[in-house]
């Protein structure tokens, strides 16, 4: 079974990270959510409680896939965690899924893993989506990294998480099983 870390911080988009979530979950992956605040409970951005399984200093297995949601502050705290860094630095090398959406991809882009590669973020963050080309479209996959442009691309975003971690079949049945498209 796939292990799926989606990190939590105060002021994440609660869309884009409990929709790759739920999509995960209903594949089949052992999804964990994991507060970087030293607490469980989190709040986002529009002020929704949410209770993260884990906090960061309990992980205890590497994961197949780390997910990074948007959403402001919560970017900036995912950026300025030094042990996130750490992981995700050693998730990337090993050449393991690192995905990141809206905001979070210049997460990615400040710890160099978009040098040379295609890449998208919300569009307010081009300029901090440091990258070898960046695209439009709704989620990009180049090599072990995923970027998405924001909430309204939540769903093809978990859906493409789905079909790197299963396969496009199941991405498909879970599509069908929740009327998208």
């Amino acid at each position: 079974m796939s292990l799926v870390y989606v990190f939590l911080a105060d002021g994440f988009e609660e869309v884009e990270g409990l929709t790759a979530v739920d999509l995960l979950r209903r594949a089949g992956a052992d999804v964990k959510t994991v507060s970087i605040m030293g607490r469980k409970r989190i709040t986002s951005s529009h002020q929704v409680a949410v209770e993260s399984d884990l906090i960061f200093e309990e992980i205890s297995e590497k994961a197949d896939m780390l997910v990074l949601p948007g959403g402001l502050p919560g970017t900036t705290h995912l950026k300025e965690h030094e042990g996130l860094s750490e992981l995700l630095r050693e998730q990337y090398e090993a050449g393991r899924w690192v995905a990141a959406i809206c905001a979070a991809p210049s997460v990615l882009g400040a710890l160099g893993f978009l040098k040379g590669r295609k890449a998208t973020s919300y569009p307010g963050f081009v300029d901090d989506t440091v990258c070898g080309q960046y695209v439009e479209d709704a989620v990009v996959v180049d090599g072990n990294v995923v970027t998405s442009r924001g909430l309204g691309t939540a769903i093809p975003f978990g859906l493409t998480l789905i079909e790197l971690l299963f396969d496009k079949e199941k991405s498909e049945e879970i599509a069908h099983s929740i009327m998208y498209r």
